[in-house]
């Protein structure tokens, strides 16, 4: 009996002992104090929230510890968790639910993290939170809606971030600042409400505007740690407080350019200037039939603060690049843009240029402008220009055959695509070429007819393009040899006698000239005008080549 009464009472105590010294965390040691049980983990390799826990503590740190994400419930299990520091890891990323389950949280830190972004609805679960430190994170946003969840908050911190833009609405939906003032000082009591702002790289344009009249007028219960803040940007007013410089409101562009028509002869260069007002300042570009250009020099010049010049240089201008430019500026307000109409003089001794495609309210009136962009000895290639409502829709149909045949075949090409290569083509033979909006036939002008020679292999041989003048239609046309081209204008009659009179010139330069290079090639032939070419067949060229004519060469 006396062992019994031993013995019974030890096993009581060791019994009430043991739950009340819990487990450490492995790596991390614990205390006791009056104000609760405390973890602290520094300077560990974690890399990552410890599942076990125990459920006691009151005060949670764990700094230098390389963790990288804050998962869902990461301490849900720590209902009693008062005050949690995570200072100075690498966190990038914080879940929605991160702080689940603590209800009781009234101090968070995270200072010297890597956060972009803080999901700030994850405050619906610490409703008692009154400290919140953010500072020396990468944080550049701070949504209108930020605060709502967090009523009791007395100490934010955001310093040292990435902030450049803020809404005086982030501040005016904080509930304790709708209260505070009304509040506390009908109670008399002193300011304990403090914001931490400075050393952001804030950008003083007129998007800063409301929140830079915020801070001029912020006074008791809300208090600023560093009240002078200082503008990053733009340029004007970089090293300046916020008190020191006035904002504008914001403007919508408005652009002008002091020429809007320009003639210029062919192979001038051409600059385009364009002239946009805006707060805050805007991007422009440049647009040629409903195309955004990226081939030419563009040059931006800031006049003053608000004022901008844009240039776009085209260096020796070409019949292409005829036609309707516009210069377009944007900014979160609105956007503007001016057009401006470039054409191309023809010189007296030139024969007339045909007018640009119009720019036409519908694609059913659209006219399309054809050209031979490159000429080779197998074939050629196409480019075509037409000005349309809507671009990113609209198709074209190529049609392709033989002069004479009815039926010819068809290419369907897709939007955004303005030129098309024909090769493999067979010597002395007529060919025809159009282009047309898709299911629509194809119009006068929207044709080109060429013909192709019959020494290929010649000029094969000579490895290397001969190019002579030919001038059909009143138009001057550079076609490498061994082809003859014309538009759907010409009387098509002309084109056999331009064919039986190259053979007849050909025959007698042979007959005279034997053994030489330029026999067989169309560079004998004289530059001439369609009167010329068809002249009576009967009539024996008697003129040796002379020099003269209009000539326009492509290398």
């Amino acid at each position: 009996m006396d062992v019994l009464h031993v013995t019974l009472p030890i096993a009581v105590v060791v019994c009430f002992i043991t739950p009340v010294s819990s487990t450490c965390v492995t790596g991390c040691s614990c205390r006791d104090d009056k104000l609760g049980r405390s973890l602290l983990c520094m300077g560990t390799s974690l890399r990552q929230i410890p599942e076990d826990i125990p459920q006691d503590f009151a005060k949670i740190r764990i700094e230098n510890c390389h963790l990288t994400e804050l998962p869902q419930g990461s301490f849900s299990k720590v209902s009693t968790l008062e005050s949690l520091w995570l200072n100075f890891n690498e966190i990038t990323l914080m879940n929605i639910k991160s702080l689940g389950g603590l209800a009781n949280l009234t101090e968070l830190r995270l200072q010297g993290n890597k956060l972009t972004t803080v999901p700030w609805t994850a405050f619906q679960d610490t409703p008692k939170l009154k400290i919140l430190d953010l500072k020396h994170n990468q944080l550049d946003v701070l949504p209108e809606q930020a605060l709502r969840y967090l009523p009791a908050l007395t100490y934010l911190d955001l310093s040292f971030n990435q902030l450049s833009v803020i809404s005086k609405d982030v501040f005016h939906n904080w509930p304790l600042y709708e209260t505070a003032q009304k509040a506390w000082g009908k109670e008399g009591l002193v300011s304990n409400v403090v914001l931490a702002l400075h050393d952001n790289p804030w950008l003083c344009d007129c998007r800063l505007k409301g929140f830079v009249e915020f801070i001029k007028s912020v006074s008791p219960p809300i208090i600023l740690m560093n009240s002078y803040l200082m503008c990053s940007g733009p340029a004007s007013k970089a090293g300046k407080f916020f008190h020191e410089i006035p904002v504008k409101s914001c403007m919508k562009p408005e652009a002008s350019s002091p020429e809007t028509n320009i003639t210029l002869p062919l192979g001038a260069n051409a600059t385009l200037s364009c002239l946009v007002k805006a707060r805050p300042s805007p991007t422009i570009h440049w647009m040629y039939s409903l195309k955004i250009i990226r081939g030419f020099t563009v040059t931006e010049t800031q006049v003053d603060e608000e004022t901008v010049t844009s240039q776009l240089v085209i260096p020796s201008l070409h019949l292409a690049e005829r036609g309707l430019y516009t210069c377009v500026a944007n900014n979160f307000i609105g956007n503007s843009s001016v057009s401006i109409m470039v054409d191309i003089s023809s010189s007296p001794s030139s024969f007339p240029l045909p007018p640009p495609a119009p720019m036409l309210s519908s694609d059913h009136n659209t006219f399309i402008e054809i050209r031979i962009a490159k000429q080779t000895i197998y074939g050629i290639t196409l480019d075509w220009h037409a000005e349309t409502d809507n671009p990113a829709e609209t198709w074209f149909t190529i049609h392709f055959g033989k002069y004479d045949t009815p039926k010819k075949e068809t290419i369907y090409i897709g939007p955004g695509i303005n030129s098309y290569s024909v090769g493999n083509l067979l010597p002395v033979t007529k060919y025809e070429v159009c282009v047309s909006l898709k299911n629509h036939p194809p119009r006068e002008g929207e044709c080109i007819v060429f013909v192709t020679g019959n020494d290929i292999s010649e000029m094969e041989q000579r490895k290397r393009l001969i190019h002579i003048i030919v001038i059909v239609c009143a138009m001057v046309l550079a076609v490498p040899a061994g082809m003859y081209a014309c538009t759907t204008e010409i009387r098509f009659t002309c084109v056999e006698r331009c064919m039986d009179l190259w053979k007849k010139r050909r025959q007698e330069n042979r007959e005279n000239q034997p053994g030489t290079e330029r026999q067989g090639t169309f560079d004998s032939l004289q530059a001439t005008s369609e009167e010329v070419l068809c002249r009576e067949l009967e009539e024996k060229p008697k003129r040796k080549r002379e020099k003269g004519g209009s000539a326009a060469y492509m290398y």
